[in-house]
């Protein structure tokens, strides 16, 4: 079913506030692999002009997926995320995501498209501190792909076996004699 095209331009409520921790942003770095010393290390960041650690770049997608959550599982919209896969994403950054930082996000349905059966949404989150200041803004694009084409009824000559095919019959039981 292709997606209400009426949505686009929808806002959804700001979510509440996600506290930026130390060691959210130091496990996120460890699980991406980057070493970078103002990830983990607050005098690193301090030296290099930040007030605490910062995330890396991507840190914000748990954020920012998270709020789109209000947009998919809006019943109205008709998305069926168990058909959903993760497209895209794209930052633009204000400034870096720093510890301490109360953000929250508000969602917009920026486009809906259906391409060869497969519905395309895009949703952009707008990331602000809790005292409106503006972090980043987020795209995410989900493609909810096609459903699979309903089998039909088997057309006589593909039902037809091939000369040498196996007939289809359950096979005789074995039996033993003791």
């Amino acid at each position: 079913m292709a997606l209400d095209q009426s949505f686009v331009g929808r806002s959804y409520p700001p979510t509440d506030p996600y506290e930026v921790g130390r060691e959210k942003i130091r496990e996120f770095a460890v699980a991406v692999g980057d070493e970078n010393p103002v990830y983990t290390d607050p005098d690193a960041a301090k030296a290099f002009g930040h007030l605490d650690v910062i995330a890396p770049p991507t840190f914000v997608f748990a954020i920012t997926f998270a709020a789109a959550g209000l947009v998919v599982e809006d019943p109205a919209l008709g998305l069926d995320y168990s058909r959903v896969v993760h497209g895209d994403q794209k930052f633009a950054y204000t400034r870096p995501v720093r510890a301490g930082d109360r953000l929250t996000v508000t969602s917009t349905i920026e486009s809906v498209k259906s391409l060869a059966g497969n519905d395309v949404i895009d949703i952009r989150g707008e990331v602000h501190t809790e005292s409106g200041e503006h972090v980043v803004t987020a795209w995410t694009k989900l493609v909810s792909r096609a459903p699979e084409p309903a089998a039909g009824p088997i057309a006589p000559a593909a039902a037809a076996q091939a000369p040498d095919a196996a007939p289809d019959v359950a096979p005789a039981p074995v039996t033993e004699e003791v």
